[in-house]
């Protein structure tokens, strides 16, 4: 498959399986560098336990979610990141998935460097946290707590949203004390913490990653390059204002009807939906 053919295959695919693919990417070429050039190149990008070590690499709050060690710790954190995420993207658009997902890195990431700074001893020796988990957990949870009555197959058993949640989240509880990759564990709960605080908020009419967004926006836009005025500019907004407007319209219309649907979610659960308005559902996130 040539380039052009690889671009057009990436950008058909959704929010969730864009960064599931860039994650697989990732574990790749950094597995040819560590095992080619040199094993400490990763250290630059996995989060250090130690406060002032990671203030010399502030990007490691961020970056260590794209390092995984081993293939298994990759397959499981994006297996689960499709099926979670697929579910995330039917009721809401790929900003809001997003936002989750890095919100819960960013404080899974912060837990994990409190709790090794407070509590050296109970973390142990780890000398940094690498992969997914804390996004993951985010994501899972969130939708455990949006929809908690949705049932899914799980091997030959229906079992509902809410009790998947507390099943994971108490595997990490019973295993802390136990010792061994207790940093990775709270940074699961982490993780697992802000996607609960978000759906509620969310449920409630608040949006606590509306901040996240504009602050990634005003980040993008400084490495925009300003676009070059040309005489017929004028000319093109006055054309593109009635279209501007109708595709407002559109949204407004489109955004009404999304409400509409989650409230029957939010009262009946989401197997009440209609086929229809589950394929509405599911194609309104795909455009985003």
């Amino acid at each position: 498959m040539n380039n052009g053919g690889l671009k057009y295959q990436y950008a058909r695919l959704s929010v969730s399986e864009k960064l599931i693919a860039i994650n697989v990417v990732v574990f790749i070429v950094m597995g040819l560098i560590t095992a080619l050039i040199s094993p400490t190149v990763e250290d630059w990008f996995a989060l250090p336990k130690d406060f002032f070590d990671f203030l010399i690499q502030p990007w490691s709050i961020i970056t260590y979610s794209f390092l995984h060690g081993g293939i298994f710790h990759i397959l499981w954190n994006m297996y689960i990141l499709y099926v979670a995420g697929r579910i995330l993207l039917n009721l809401f658009d790929g900003r809001r998935f997003l936002n989750v997902y890095f919100l819960g890195v960013i404080l899974g990431g912060l837990l994990f460097l409190l709790s090794y700074n407070i509590f050296p001893a109970l973390v142990g020796i780890n000398t940094s946290l690498i992969g997914a988990s804390a996004g993951v957990m985010a994501v899972l949870i969130f939708v455990c707590t949006y929809i908690p009555n949705q049932e899914v197959k799980l091997l030959f058993f229906n079992v509902k949203l809410w009790h998947i949640g507390v099943f994971v989240v108490l595997m990490d509880l019973v295993q802390i004390p136990l010792g061994g990759n207790v940093g990775g564990r709270l940074a699961h709960l982490g993780g697992a913490f802000l996607g609960y605080m978000y759906a509620r908020q969310l449920y409630n009419g608040v949006d606590i990653g509306e901040g996240f967004s504009k602050l990634v926006d005003g980040i993008v836009n400084l490495f925009k390059k300003r676009e070059k005025k040309s005489p017929l500019k004028t000319v093109y907004k006055n054309r593109k204002s009635s279209n501007t407007n109708a595709s407002n319209y559109d949204k407004q219309s489109q955004q009404k009807k999304i409400d509409a649907i989650l409230d029957k979610i939010s009262q009946s659960g989401y197997e009440s939906l209609t086929k229809a308005e589950k394929d509405f559902l599911f194609k309104a996130g795909k455009e985003e």
